[in-house]
């Protein structure tokens, strides 16, 4: 049977006009390039006489405009092969391209009805709503979002499991089809196959779903971590701070990579080094629960007992089953395996441990610096002429004003955790090997790279949107919070 075409029926309309907008694109480019170096900018407001406004077009604004349209049209294909695929009923009429806009149908669904919701209620929405104003934040938006559906949809959007081998099906190119598929089989690898044999689409679905499961929660606890140790450190200062920030810059110094090589060794891992770290990283969101919650309801006896009661139970319950190996016969068990939640292989915990010990210096440093600024502000004079307590003043006077320039380094640190865990599943560090995570899958197809370069990609190109997504997003936040 003859491999599945890449555009399907669509490819004879479609391809000549993505083709001529690439065409435009570069030229446009290459003249804007020209046109910048001739010393001709674009086209400036000017005001007339009559005090009316109009715009003096220059060459630069053509080209400008010639690039600009060359993308809509570039996207507006796009779009109507994603919609192609959803419409068309047959797989040869779809092509390659139809039926991943097919597959990612669950993604499309949820991103619109996101985006419808949250502008029709922006105003309401916060420093969120506020992002839908900013067309940069709004595409970062997308390109995080997608990666996330694609996650929690990742069943629905695959065509095979991630580690199914098909033994024919290595190295195959893609839009081959199976030799011999089972009743309810996906009858193609879209993508192709690897050198085992296991479908490059659906490992890059899971990847996804390995990626998103350590790094926003990794970054989380670092963040816990280096605001428990910035705030004290920032306000007190003196002994406290100089202690903190000597071990931060100590922790900085250190190579990353070597970190990381030296905290999965067998004889590290043995000594219990990593484990110990983690008891010791893992109590610092509940330390910054009962803090926050105590500072603030202090004079509310019954309230503050039941909410700092509940951090408490339920924070040690998730901090024991954490620790806790899921191996039934491991002596590492703190918790019954009925009430063992959080079940994490002792590979991975190792990978998040590290992830929270790398990230949390660079958030102390940071949350220090903007105590030191913020504190000099009069609304904190204001609350210490009040007689609040200083655990009160940080947590509710300063970190609240602090959170713009936090909430986007969060989504910095996200992109970077997701750089660091695809460099560790690269270098084969923590990960098992049949993991689908990214690293690890352009780690396998790597070594056949100019032969068969379709397996290392996709799983590249997702890495990539993702981090890019992470950093439109962070810049569309801090235009908008720059403007509060």
């Amino acid at each position: 049977m003859d491999m599945l075409s890449w555009t399907g029926n669509l490819g004879p309309i479609l391809n000549p006009l993505m083709l001529a907008a690439a065409v435009v694109f570069i030229l446009g480019f290459l003249g804007q390039v020209i046109l910048s170096f001739a010393g001709i900018r674009p086209g400036e407001v000017v005001i007339n006489p009559d005090r009316t406004m109009s715009v003096v077009r220059t060459p630069s604004d053509y080209m400008l405009m010639a690039m600009k349209y060359a993308v809509l049209l570039f996207l507006t294909c796009c779009v109507v092969y994603i919609f192609g695929g959803i419409v068309q009923p047959e797989l040869e009429d779809r092509g390659i391209l139809g039926q991943l806009g097919r597959q990612f149908l669950p993604v499309w669904i949820a991103l619109i009805v996101l985006y419808a919701v949250s502008i029709v209620f922006k105003r309401r929405l916060g420093l969120y709503g506020k992002l839908f104003d900013n067309p940069i934040g709004m595409v970062g938006f997308g390109l995080v979002m997608f990666w996330i559906f694609t996650a929690v949809f990742s069943t629905l959007v695959a065509t095979h499991g991630p580690i199914d081998v098909i033994s024919q099906m290595r190295n195959e190119l893609p839009g081959t089809y199976l030799p011999s598929g089972e009743e309810g089989e996906f009858p193609v690898y879209l993508l192709g196959g690897d050198s085992l044999g296991r479908d490059v689409f659906s490992r890059m679905v899971y990847g996804a779903v390995s990626v998103l499961r350590i790094a926003p929660l990794a970054t989380l606890f670092a963040f816990m971590v280096g605001v428990s140790l910035g705030l004290p450190a920032g306000y007190f200062g003196g002994k406290i701070d100089t202690i903190v920030s000597f071990i931060a810059n100590l922790v900085l110094a250190f190579p990353v990579i070597l970190l990381f090589y030296l905290l999965v060794t067998p004889e590290i891992v043995a000594a219990g080094i990593p484990v110990a770290m983690a008891a010791v990283l893992f109590i610092f969101p509940i330390l910054f629960f009962v803090v926050l919650f105590n500072s603030r309801f202090h004079t509310q006896q019954g309230t503050r007992n039941i909410l700092v009661a509940i951090v408490l139970i339920v924070g040690f319950w998730l901090y024991f089953s954490l620790l806790s190996d899921p191996d039934p016969d491991s002596p590492v068990r703190f918790v019954p395996s009925a009430i063992d939640v959080i079940d994490i292989p002792g590979n991975l915990l190792i990978v998040f441990v590290s992830v929270v010990f790398v990230n949390s210096p660079t958030v102390f440093r940071i949350v220090r610096g903007i105590v030191l600024d913020v504190q000099t502000r009069d609304y904190v004079a204001a609350a210490q002429t009040r007689g609040e307590g200083p655990w009160y003043i940080m947590l509710w006077e300063i970190l609240p004003n602090a959170r713009g320039p936090l909430i986007v380094d969060f989504c910095l640190r996200i992109g970077y955790t997701t750089i660091l865990l695809g460099t560790l599943g690269f270098f084969g560090l923590g990960v098992s090997p049949e993991s689908p995570d990214w690293g690890s899958t352009i780690n396998d197809g790597r070594r056949l790279l100019t032969v068969y370069p379709h397996p290392p990609l996709p799983p590249a190109l997702a890495l990539m949107t993702l981090v890019l997504g992470l950093n439109l997003l962070a810049d569309g936040l801090r235009e908008e919070s720059l403007k509060d």
